[in-house]
């Protein structure tokens, strides 16, 4: 019967871990990818931005499946409520992708260091 080191956690408790270092790493690709498109629909909002602001004919914006004419005015408040709730969402998704790439480093390091404990105490028997 093998005896378990109280220091040392339990291979189910290692496994456990694994899981969810490999769970927060598809996670963290998640905030990439959506954190990416949140900073491209913004991007994309910046240039309607700057286009609206430079024409000096009919405005046009898009709502749902039909385009309709509108006023320059209403189409630059329209671009700019877009805009601040995708900078709302950019915060959120940032925040998010920050937490988990913490969350990533800290099991990650633990792991190194559970994996580094068991090489020693193996090396030493």
């Amino acid at each position: 019967m093998a005896t378990t080191n109280p220091t040392q956690p339990s291979e189910q408790d290692i496994e456990k871990m694994v899981r969810d270092y490999q769970m927060v790493q598809e996670q963290l690709r998640a905030a990439a990818l959506q954190l990416d498109q949140m900073q491209n629909v913004k991007a994309d909002l910046e240039r309607a931005k700057a286009e609206i602001e430079k024409s000096t004919g009919k405005v046009y914006i898009s709502v749902g499946s039909v385009i309709v004419e509108t006023t320059k005015e209403k189409a630059l408040a329209d671009v700019k409520e877009k805009a601040e709730v995708t900078d709302v969402r950019l915060q959120s998704s940032s925040k998010q992708y920050t937490e988990l790439k913490t969350r990533e480093k800290q099991l990650g390091e633990k792991i190194t260091q559970i994996y580094q404990q068991g090489r020693g105490a193996q090396g030493a028997q």
